[in-house]
């Protein structure tokens, strides 16, 4: 429909790199855009602009966030001997949402997974193994998926934690 209109085609296609957008969506979303007032696509494009600038991994906990320490681990309230393991940002706040959970958290940035080249190496595992050396944590949740490479980074974490005596 629109292949001939090339920046529309070219804003479309940069909507379908993102994760879960599908063609008719991207385009959805191209058109979106075209229909917002020229103040309103500046706003748009300026706070995707600023998301990239200011957000980053928080140095303790790996989550993202745009503030020197993330909000959880700057949160004296949190008790600071569990820590619960995840695999993505995402998972930590719907884990939030619930507002069950008063620990840490540490987020992995992936699973291991050996098809698609995802070693331990390229995983936030070696953080983590820093953030417990001190002796304050005592028990690690493991909740990543419950999928093949989810359970394989589970076992593999819990092994290295084997001989730390941490629960």
């Amino acid at each position: 429909m629109a292949e001939y209109i090339e920046s529309l085609q070219k804003l479309a296609e940069k909507f379908g790199r993102l994760q879960g957008v599908g063609r008719k969506n991207a385009m959805k979303m191209a058109f979106s855009v075209l229909e917002m007032s020229d103040e309103e696509a500046g706003e748009f494009a300026n706070a995707i602009l600023e998301a990239k600038a200011k957000i980053h991994l928080c140095p303790i906990c790996q989550n993202l966030t745009d503030r020197d320490i993330c909000p959880i681990c700057a949160d004296e309230q949190r008790d600071r001997r569990t820590v619960c393991v995840v695999s993505d940002p995402r998972v930590v706040i719907s884990m939030e949402k619930v507002r069950e959970f008063k620990g840490l958290y540490h987020v992995l940035h992936g699973a291991i997974s050996p098809l698609d080249g995802v070693g331990p190496e390229q995983l936030k595992i070696k953080e983590l193994m820093s953030r417990l050396a001190d002796g304050t944590v005592t028990e690690v949740i493991m909740a990543t998926n419950p999928t093949v490479e989810g359970e394989a980074t589970a076992s593999y974490i819990s092994r290295i934690l084997k001989p730390m005596g941490i629960k």
